[in-house]
C-alpha cells in the first residue's frame, strides 16, 4: 500500500513538474508554461510597472562612436540627442525595442506569413495567403534596394544593432508579457525585418481590390448597367488637385486594345483583404490665411485601432537632423512629422495598384502557361510553413512573369478552373525608407519634392507646409501606365495587351503649390478630375470627408485660422451623407409606426454624437434599405458588393434604374416608398433586439463600439466600447476597430509648435501606466503639446538615459 501511495505521489509530482514547465493546449487554447509564467521573480509579475519609465539609466551599446542622451517627458516621448547619424539610428533602434519589441517582432512574423509558428494551425490560411501574395520576395527586393545605398545600409545596420543589443540584454524576467504568454523568444532584428514592416504597410494600403466582384457584376448585368452603378467618375467630384489648363507636360499615350475582353470567373469567394476604409485626412493652410502668419499642417491617418499603438512619438537630433513626429516600430526616422523648416503628412491615393490575370496552363502538369500564343515556363516555389505543435506544411506556389498564382485548386478556387496570378506594386523594390530620411532633413519645398521622387509605394497624397508660409500637396507613388479600365476586371493572362506599361513619370504627377484658395487638402477622394491625361483606376473613393474639410477651410477669412481650429476640424463629426438623403427619406415615408424614431431623426443635427440614438436609427435604417434596394447584387456565394453610398444617393435623386426597386424575394413589385417602410420596420426590430440582448441603450457610442484591439487578440490587453463621436464617413472617422491612428497639428513658426495624440500610449507593455493612457484624450479630442527641443539645454524631462559605447 505504501508503495502504491508512493507511486501515485511520484506520478502526480512528475505531472505537476511537467505542467509547470511545458506549454499546453487546453480546449484549443495555448497555455504558457505555468511555472515560469507565475514565478513572482521572473514571470508576468515582472511586467507590472509602478513607475511610468523604468529603463536602465546607462545602457552600454557596443559600436557607438560617442555617447547619446535620451530625454523622456511624462508621456514617455523620447528626445534622442546624438553627435552623429550612425549613433542616432543605433539609439533609435534600442529605444524602440525598449518600448515596442514584441510589436516589432510580431508584425514582421505576420508580414512574412509565420504566425503559425507562434499559435499553431489556426493561422495556416493566413500564412499561406501572405506567402502566395509574394510578401517575402517583395520585401527582399526592397532590402536589396536599401543595400545599394551605402549610407542607408549603414544606418539600417546601426538600427538593427541597437535592437539586437537590447534583445541580448533580456533575461526571461525582462521579456515583454506577450512572449511569456505565447512562450517564445524574440529573434535577432535585421534589415529584412525592417523591409518586411514596410511591406506590411504597403499591403495594408494597396491590398484591397474589387476585380473579381467587378468581373462577376459585369457578367451579370453587362457594361451599361455596370458603368451606371460603378462609374469611375461620379458626378460632382471634388478632387485633391484641380486640373491645370493645359497640363504643363506632354502625356505618354498608352494604346488601348481594339476591344476590352472581360474574363469570366467561377470563384465563389475572395481572399481576406485589408479594411477598405484605410485612409486619412491631411491639409495645409498657407500663412496668409492664418492668424500668426505661419502655415499650419494637420494630418490624421485612419487605420486599425490596435494595441500597442501603431505609431510611436519621437524626436531625433544630430548635427544635421532635428525632426519630431511619428515613427513605425521597426523603421528609421520619422514617417510623418516636422523639422525646423517643413512639415509633412500623408493620405492614401486609393489607386488600383494590383491586378489579377487568368492563367491558362498548357497541360495538366502546370509546368507552362500560354502567353502571346507561345509557352512560358512557371517557376515552382515550395513554401515551408512551420506550425507550432504540428507538422510543417509545404505549400506549392507557382510563379508566372506577372507574379505568384494566388488562387488555384488548392487555395480558394474550389472549382479547380480559376488560376489567378497577382501583379502588385508590392512586388517592386521600394525606396520609401530613403524618402523618409530625405524628408526628415529637407529644408524647403525643393528638397520635399526631391525626397518624394524616391517614394514608390503605397501611393500617397503628401501635404507640405513650411516656415516660409507655403502650403502644397503632391500625388506621389510608382503608378503603372494603364489604358482606360485596365485592371478593373480580371484580365486574360495569355494576352500581352493587358501588360502594365511603364510608370507615369514623377514630373507628371498632379500637385498643387500655394493655390489661390489658401489651402490644400486630401481625404482619399479622387486625386484629379477627368482632364488629367492619365488613367488612374480609382478604388473605393471618399466623397464626404473631403467636402466637409474643404467647406470649412474655405469659410475662414484671411488671417483668421489658428491651430485650435484645425484640432476642432479633425474631431468634426458632422455627417454630410445623412444630410443629403435623410430629408428625402422622411418626406417620402408614409407615417404610421415608429413615431419615436421618426421624431428623433427629424430633430437630428446630423452630428454623430456618442450619446445620441439618432445616428443609430439612421445607420441601421440605411443598412436595411440598402440590403433591400440592392438585393440583386447579393449572393449566397460571392457578393458583388453595392455601389458607393454617394452613387446610391445620387441615383435615388436623379435617374434610379427602376428594376432594382423590386425585391426579388417577394411576389409584389415594390416601389421606393415600399422599401422605406419595409426597411424602417426591420431597423426598429433589429435595434430593439440589440438592446434586449445587451441590456443597454443603442446610443451611437454603444452601438458603434469603437475598440482598441490587441494585436494578438488578447481581450484583457485591449480597450472596448470607447464612447467616441464620429462615423466612418465623417472627418472624425471612427468605427468598431478603426479610426484615426494618430492626430497631429503643427504651426510652422520658428521653431515650430505642434500638438499630437495617439489612441493608446508610448509603451508596448500592458502592465505600464503608459500603455493606454492617451485613449481618454484621443476620445475627447484633446492633444499633447509637444516639446520640440532645440538643444539639450531646453530640458523638461522626467527621465534621462545615457547610452555609452564599449
Amino acid at each position: 500500500m505504501k508503495l502504491i501511495k508512493f507511486l501515485i505521489s511520484a506520478a502526480f509530482t512528475v505531472f505537476f513538474i511537467y505542467l509547470l514547465n511545458n506549454r499546453l493546449i487546453i480546449q484549443g487554447n495555448p497555455v504558457p508554461p505555468l511555472g515560469k509564467f507565475l514565478d513572482p521573480f521572473h514571470g508576468f509579475w515582472q511586467n507590472a510597472e509602478s513607475d511610468s519609465i523604468s529603463f536602465t539609466k546607462e545602457p552600454m551599446i557596443k559600436g557607438l562612436r560617442d555617447s547619446v542622451k535620451v530625454y523622456y517627458d511624462e508621456y514617455g516621448i523620447p528626445h534622442i540627442f546624438a553627435k552623429n547619424n550612425h549613433d542616432l539610428f543605433m539609439a533609435q533602434g534600442y529605444v524602440l525595442a525598449q518600448h515596442r519589441l514584441w510589436q516589432m517582432d510580431f508584425q514582421t512574423y505576420a508580414a512574412a506569413g509565420r504566425i503559425s509558428e507562434l499559435i499553431g494551425d489556426v493561422a495556416l490560411n493566413f500564412d499561406r495567403l501572405q506567402r502566395r501574395k509574394g510578401m517575402i520576395s517583395g520585401a527582399e527586393k526592397s532590402m536589396q534596394a536599401m543595400e545599394s545605398n551605402a549610407q542607408l545600409k549603414e544606418y539600417l545596420n546601426a538600427y538593427s544593432h541597437g535592437v539586437n543589443t537590447y534583445i541580448a540584454s533580456l533575461e526571461y524576467r525582462d521579456l515583454p508579457l506577450e512572449y511569456k504568454l505565447l512562450d517564445y523568444r524574440p529573434e535577432p532584428w535585421s534589415m529584412l525585418k525592417s523591409s518586411l514592416l514596410l511591406q506590411y504597410m504597403t499591403d495594408n494600403l494597396t491590398g484591397w481590390d474589387r476585380d473579381i466582384q467587378n468581373t462577376k457584376a459585369y457578367g451579370a448585368f453587362g457594361a451599361e448597367v455596370f458603368n451606371q452603378l460603378f462609374p469611375q467618375w461620379p458626378a460632382d467630384i471634388d478632387p485633391v488637385a484641380n486640373s491645370s489648363s493645359p497640363w504643363p507636360f506632354e502625356a505618354i499615350v498608352r494604346p488601348e486594345p481594339d476591344s476590352l475582353k472581360v474574363t469570366q470567373t467561377m470563384l465563389t469567394r475572395v481572399h481576406d483583404m485589408p479594411d477598405p476604409d484605410n485612409g486619412s485626412n491631411n491639409w495645409a493652410v498657407a500663412g496668409w490665411k492664418t492668424k500668426s502668419g505661419a502655415s499650419i499642417l494637420a494630418n490624421d491617418m485612419h487605420l486599425g485601432l490596435n494595441a500597442p499603438s501603431l505609431w510611436f512619438l519621437i524626436q531625433l537630433n544630430s548635427p544635421d537632423i532635428n525632426v519630431m513626429g511619428f515613427t513605425l516600430a521597426g523603421n528609421l526616422g520619422v514617417v510623418a512629422g516636422f523639422n525646423d523648416n517643413i512639415a509633412w503628412g500623408f493620405t492614401d491615393v486609393a489607386r488600383d495598384e494590383r491586378d489579377w490575370y487568368a492563367i491558362k496552363f498548357t497541360d495538366e502538369t502546370r509546368s507552362a502557361y500560354t502567353y502571346d500564343e507561345e509557352q512560358r515556363e512557371v517557376e515552382t516555389v515550395y513554401e515551408s510553413i512551420k506550425i507550432r505543435d504540428g507538422e510543417t506544411f509545404i505549400d506549392t506556389v507557382l510563379y508566372t512573369h506577372y507574379g505568384p498564382i494566388v488562387y488555384d485548386d488548392g487555395f480558394l478556387s474550389e472549382n479547380g478552373r480559376d488560376f489567378l496570378a497577382l501583379k502588385w506594386i508590392g512586388h517592386y523594390p521600394s525606396r520609401v525608407q530613403e524618402a523618409v530620411l530625405l524628408l526628415n532633413r529637407a529644408e524647403g519645398y525643393d528638397e520635399y519634392v526631391n525626397a518624394l521622387t524616391r517614394w514608390d509605394a503605397p501611393s500617397q497624397h503628401v501635404a507640405f507646409a513650411s516656415t516660409k508660409g507655403e502650403a502644397a500637396i503632391r500625388v506621389q507613388g510608382l503608378m503603372p501606365l494603364k489604358f482606360k479600365d485596365q485592371g478593373l476586371y480580371v484580365m486574360d493572362g495569355s494576352d500581352p495587351a493587358f501588360e502594365w506599361g511603364d510608370f507615369i513619370p514623377t514630373e507628371h504627377h498632379a500637385n498643387e503649390y500655394n493655390p489661390e484658395r489658401g489651402f490644400v487638402s486630401s481625404a482619399n477622394q479622387h486625386s484629379v478630375d477627368q482632364d488629367y491625361p492619365y488613367y488612374m483606376g480609382w478604388l473605393n473613393m471618399e466623397f464626404y470627408r473631403n467636402r466637409r474639410i474643404n467647406n470649412i477651410l474655405s469659410n475662414y477669412d484671411s488671417g483668421s485660422v489658428v491651430p485650435e481650429d484645425m484640432m476642432t476640424l479633425q474631431n468634426d463629426s458632422y455627417g454630410i451623407r445623412p444630410s443629403e438623403i435623410l430629408p428625402l427619406f422622411l418626406d417620402s415615408l408614409e407615417r404610421g409606426n415608429h413615431a419615436d424614431i421618426i421624431q428623433s431623426l427629424t430633430n437630428w443635427d446630423y452630428v454623430y454624437t456618442a450619446g445620441s440614438k439618432a445616428p443609430t436609427y439612421f445607420e441601421v435604417w440605411w443598412r436595411w434599405f440598402e440590403n433591400l434596394l440592392w438585393d440583386e447584387l447579393r449572393s449566397d456565394e460571392l457578393s458583388i458588393g453595392y455601389p458607393s453610398d454617394y452613387r446610391t444617393i445620387w441615383l435615388l435623386k436623379n435617374n434610379f434604374p427602376q428594376r432594382f426597386y423590386d425585391n426579388k424575394d417577394t411576389e409584389k413589385k415594390e416601389s421606393f416608398n415600399d422599401l422605406l417602410t419595409m426597411s424602417l420596420d426591420s431597423a426598429a426590430t433589429a435595434i430593439s433586439k440589440w438592446e434586449d440582448d445587451r441590456g443597454r441603450e443603442a446610443t451611437w457610442g454603444n452601438y458603434k463600439n469603437t475598440s482598441v484591439v490587441h494585436l494578438a487578440r488578447i481581450p484583457a490587453f485591449g480597450t472596448s466600447n470607447i464612447q467616441v463621436d464620429g462615423q466612418r464617413k465623417t472627418v472624425n472617422s471612427t468605427k468598431p476597430n478603426h479610426g484615426p491612428s494618430q492626430r497631429f497639428v503643427v504651426e510652422m513658426t520658428s521653431p515650430p509648435q505642434a500638438w499630437a495624440i495617439i489612441p493608446g500610449g508610448q509603451s508596448g507593455n500592458p502592465g505600464s501606466p503608459l500603455y493606454d493612457n492617451m485613449i481618454p484624450m484621443w476620445r475627447d479630442g484633446k492633444y499633447l503639446k509637444l516639446t520640440f527641443m532645440q538643444d539639450q539645454r531646453s530640458v523638461d524631462n522626467v527621465f534621462t538615459q545615457t547610452f555609452k559605447g564599449n
